[in-house]
């Protein structure tokens, strides 16, 4: 993986617009995989070794071999162009960490919501807070040779709109990872595209409302 971010090229200091984008799931669900596997420069991690005191607060249900755990969050980057990178933020999976997303969320144009198949529950934390706050997201199902499930059953597991779309990926592959921030990118640019058109009509009703309206007599 290092050598692979060396032979990069070099990314430019500074950049006209910066794209802020969070990787939110369950308690290991991959975050901090995904971001390092699509990273340019070397990711930010604030990844600990989980110790015995950790066992009694977070649920290791499906992730008994898991050895270290995000404690603040990770950072990665991607130049989109000449002027515009995206910074990725992934966000810790535990409850106890939990209260650190509100501040994440701040400035974010959008999310992934990235879930483990054989713990959809876990996942459910993370589309409340996103819909709370009001931020576009897609849901990322990681691959970890679970039980197979229909996006039907995924989506009603969820409870997702018909409109948040659903990819499957391999976090530790960074062209799949690409492709799911590359989806991300497109939802959100077909949300603005939608937002456009719906002001242009209520401003073009606006109008025509006022033209109709007739004079009052003085």
């Amino acid at each position: 993986m290092d050598s692979a971010i060396s032979d990069r090229a070099a990314l430019q200091a500074t950049a006209d617009n910066g794209l802020k984008i969070v990787v939110v799931g369950g308690f290991g669900v991959g975050k901090t995989t995904m971001v390092r596997s699509v990273s340019e420069i070397r990711p930010l991690n604030t990844e600990e070794t989980m110790t015995r005191a950790g066992e009694a607060v977070d649920d290791l249900d499906g992730v008994q071999s898991k050895t270290s755990t995000t404690v603040a969050f990770d950072f990665g980057r991607i130049t989109l162009d000449a002027r515009s990178v995206l910074y990725l933020f992934g966000a810790p999976g535990q409850e106890r960490f939990w209260f650190l997303w509100d501040r994440l969320f701040s400035g974010t144009l959008g999310a992934v919501v990235l879930v483990d198949t054989r713990r959809l529950a876990d996942s459910w934390y993370a589309i409340d807070r996103l819909e709370h706050h009001g931020t576009p997201f897609i849901v990322a199902c990681n691959d970890f040779g679970g039980p197979l499930h229909t996006e039907q059953q995924i989506r009603e597991a969820l409870d997702l709109s018909p409109d948040v779309p659903l990819v499957e990926c391999d976090a530790r592959d960074r062209s799949s990872s690409k492709y799911v921030l590359i989806t991300l990118v497109e939802h959100l640019h077909a949300l603005s595209e939608a937002r456009a058109k719906n002001a242009g009509a209520a401003l073009a009703g606006g109008q025509g409302a006022t033209a109709m309206t007739p004079e009052r007599t003085l």
